[in-house]
C-alpha cells in the first residue's frame, strides 16, 4: 500500500469517526432539549423521558434542525408556553455545546 493510500484511508477513518461523533452529539442535544422542554410542559419522570425520545425521533423527519425546532416549538405553543423562536434556537445551540462536550469526554 502506498503512502498516499495510507493517508487516504486515515483521512476516511477520521471523517467517519467525526461524523459518528457529530451524530451522537446531535442526538444527545435533542434528548437534552426534550428533557428541557418536558420540564416546561410540566412533565416529569417517565413522561419526560418519553417526550425526550419523541424529540430525538423527530430529527429523522428531514435533514437539519428545523424538524426538531418545529416539534418542540409546536408542542410548547400548543401547551400555552410562551417562548420566542430565537430563545429556542439559542437553547438548541447551548445544548449542542453541552452535548458535544459530553460525547467527546466519553469517546
Amino acid at each position: 500500500m502506498s503512502q498516499f493510500e495510507e493517508r487516504e484511508r486515515a483521512f476516511e477513518a477520521r471523517f467517519a469517526h467525526d461524523e459518528e461523533l457529530r451524530f451522537k452529539a446531535i442526538a444527545r442535544r435533542n434528548r437534552l432539549l426534550g428533557l428541557w422542554a418536558a420540564e416546561k410542559l410540566g412533565r416529569e419522570g417517565a413522561a419526560a423521558e418519553a417526550y425526550a425520545r419523541e424529540v430525538v425521533r423527530s430529527d429523522f423527519d428531514e435533514p437539519g434542525d428545523e424538524d426538531v425546532f418545529r416539534k418542540v416549538q409546536g408542542d410548547l405553543t400548543a401547551a400555552g408556553v410562551a417562548l420566542e423562536d430565537e430563545e429556542l434556537r439559542v437553547k438548541m445551540r447551548e445544548l449542542l455545546v453541552v452535548a458535544a462536550e459530553e460525547v467527546s469526554s466519553t469517546s
